[in-house]
């Protein structure tokens, strides 16, 4: 696997990735006819990809390792990892990974795990001491899979609403090392 910085031609494979791993991931948390509605195209129109200005969300792609090269427009990107700084007021000195999704296919081989680890070193590198997400309450499997990473929820809640449908998050934070 090679993780490497998204660029625009990726938009629609990362919107495929986000679409599918909402559809499996949120199933039983959110309503199946919502999740059964979302499609790729109208989520790809919504990523820059193109920015390099720090304060905007950064985002990095895991792309399979094919026998062509990673570099090749087939090879398949497997997942994402979006970055940036906190939009937390309580938590300005934190960077916050705002998205953090595999395709189910390839759950439990790695790609989270490389994507989360790249995630924690570029934020460590603009100079955060932590890092804070939001986590759909109720998400068992996201929240093992951040506690074995260290991260615990640090008590803030919210309501919000993401993709036209209300949902109640935990926050959950790590110091970077």
């Amino acid at each position: 696997m090679l993780l490497r910085a998204a660029e625009p031609r990726d938009a629609m494979a990362v919107a495929r990735v986000h679409v599918r791993s909402w559809q499996s991931a949120y199933r039983g948390l959110l309503p199946e006819l919502y999740l059964s509605q979302l499609r790729a195209e109208d989520r790809a129109g919504r990523y820059d990809f193109a920015t390099a200005d720090p304060l905007q969300p950064q985002t990095m792609v895991a792309v399979d390792d094919g026998p062509d090269g990673p570099d090749q427009p087939e090879a398949p990107i497997r997942g994402f990892a979006t970055v940036m700084p906190s939009r937390d007021a309580d938590v300005p000195d934190a960077g916050e990974l705002c998205a953090l999704y595999v395709d189910p296919e390839c759950w439990g081989r790695g790609y989270g795990v490389a994507l989360l680890s790249a995630a924690r070193q570029r934020l460590a590198k603009r100079g955060y001491n932590a890092m804070m997400l939001w986590l759909l309450e109720g998400n068992a499997r996201a929240d093992r899979f951040y506690r074995a990473d260290g991260w615990l929820p640090d008590g803030s809640r919210r309501t919000e609403s993401l993709w036209g449908i209300t949902v109640n998050e935990l926050r959950y934070r790590r110091a970077l090392d």
